[in-house]
This record gives C-alpha cells, sequence and structure tokens, in this order.
C-alpha cells in the first residue's frame, strides 16, 4: 500500500510511486506470489531491514484500515498458530498498541511476525478494495499482475 490520501480512488491528479519493498509488501498480501518466497526475502535481510519492514508493514496495515476483527482471518491465513505470540497479540483488543508490541517482539519471532502482518494487510486491503475500489481504482498497488516477482521488483 502507497501513502494513500483518501477512502476512495485516492486524489485526483496525484502520482503514486512503489518503491521494491511496497511492491513485495503488497504483492504478498494479495497473495500474487507464495509466502514461502517472502519468507526467504525477509530472511535475507539483516537484522535492522527486519525492523523496518516490519514497522512499514504495521504502518500499511494502519493506512489500510485493519480492525481487531480482521485479526482471526489473519491468522488463518498466516498459518502460523493461534497461540504463537504474534497472533494471540493481534487478537486482543487496541490493534494500534498490539502492532506496536509485534513488530517489537524477539528476533525469534520474526517470521511469524511477518507472515501475520502481510496477512493482516491483506485482509484489510481485501476489504478496503471490495468496498471501494470494486469498479475499478487508480491504487498503484491494486495494479500488480501475477507475473511480478520478488527478485525482479526495483527501487524507485
Amino acid at each position: 500500500m502507497g501513502d494513500e490520501p483518501a477512502e476512495s480512488g485516492g486524489s485526483v491528479g496525484r502520482q503514486w510511486t512503489m518503491n521494491a519493498r511496497d511492491t513485495i509488501l503488497n504483492g504478498l498480501a494479495q497473495e500474487l506470489r507464495p509466502m514461502s518466497e517472502g519468507v526467504g526475502w525477509f530472511e535475507s535481510l539483516a537484522d535492522d531491514e527486519q525492523f523496518d519492514v516490519l514497522h512499514y508493514l504495521a504502518e500499511h496495515c494502519r493506512q489500510a484500515h485493519a480492525t481487531v476483527d480482521d485479526g482471526v482471518e489473519s491468522i488463518r491465513r498466516s498459518g502460523i498458530r493461534p497461540t504463537h505470540t504474534p497472533a494471540v497479540l493481534i487478537t486482543r483488543g487496541q490493534l494500534n498498541v498490539q502492532l506496536q508490541k509485534i513488530i517489537n517482539l524477539p528476533h525469534d519471532e520474526r517470521i511469524k511476525a511477518f507472515r501475520l502482518l502481510v496477512a493482516l494487510l491483506g485482509v484489510a486491503d481485501e476489504r478496503r478494495r471490495a468496498r471501494y475500489c470494486v469498479d475499478g481504482c487508480s491504487h498503484i498497488w491494486h495494479q500488480l499482475g501475477p507475473g511480478w516477482e520478488i527478485g525482479t521488483a526495483t527501487e524507485k
């Protein structure tokens, strides 16, 4: 998800761009590529880059207006167990507080947090897409096609 200015199709006349990270995260959230590829990409990042990605994902989830009610479906889509720490946190209420806790979990919880936040973004964006973009939109992150690949996303 890019920096979306409005509830509907964005602001008129404003051109949105996505960097490689935006492309990867949105493509994974839209299930255009398998999560295993996303996890491989995430694992290849340095520790500080992993933290940045988790932070960035949490911000995308906020922009997509994710809710606590999205938690159960996000857990299911992520493939993590409901008893894993990120899953327990996502269903506790006060989503902004829980997102902050999730991105600050210890290193050994990062893959689970990544999987969950990608799924949460997907659930929230899917709902918003059905509500605001059903007849098409100009959101650049909704224009990804099934042919994009993680290794070919380029930085803008």
